[in-house]
């Protein structure tokens, strides 16, 4: 897998996102976990995306429509179930027993917070880092 697909242009900031042991680099849409890594489609990085940045807090589908497909559509929300499946497949060991990303029946996702024995070895949660190419 090539990892230079979109490179940063000399002197532009690329955001990235740490979850534990995932990196997230929002330019390249490249999620991370020691050697594996996985391109992402647009979507996928922004639902992500949007899990990071409120991870331990239960997001309503409503709200991942209305943040990540920009509708207020919610009667048919099997696009978000298919998606949250694909992020699982990337995310989790076990995809028949999520650890991460769980779902709240009827309202919505969460993406757990790692204890502190798992990830990175250290009580970072979730961050946020801006590097310079």
């Amino acid at each position: 897998m090539a990892e230079d697909r979109h490179p940063a242009a000399p002197g532009e900031t690329a955001e990235v996102l740490c979850y534990g042991p995932f990196t997230l680099d929002l330019q390249q849409r490249l999620l991370r976990r020691g050697e594996n890594v996985h391109v992402l489609t647009p979507k996928e990085c922004q639902l992500l995306t949007t899990f990071i940045r409120h991870v331990g807090h239960v997001l309503t589908r409503k709200y991942l429509m209305k943040v990540v497909w920009d509708t207020e559509e919610v009667d048919d929300t099997r696009t978000l179930e298919v998606h949250v499946h694909w992020l699982r497949r990337k995310l989790e060991a076990d995809v028949s027993r999520p650890a991460l990303l769980h779902t709240v029946r009827g309202v919505g996702y969460v993406l757990r917070p790692l204890p502190a024995n798992q990830g990175d070895g250290s009580s970072r949660q979730a961050s946020v880092s801006n590097s310079t190419s």
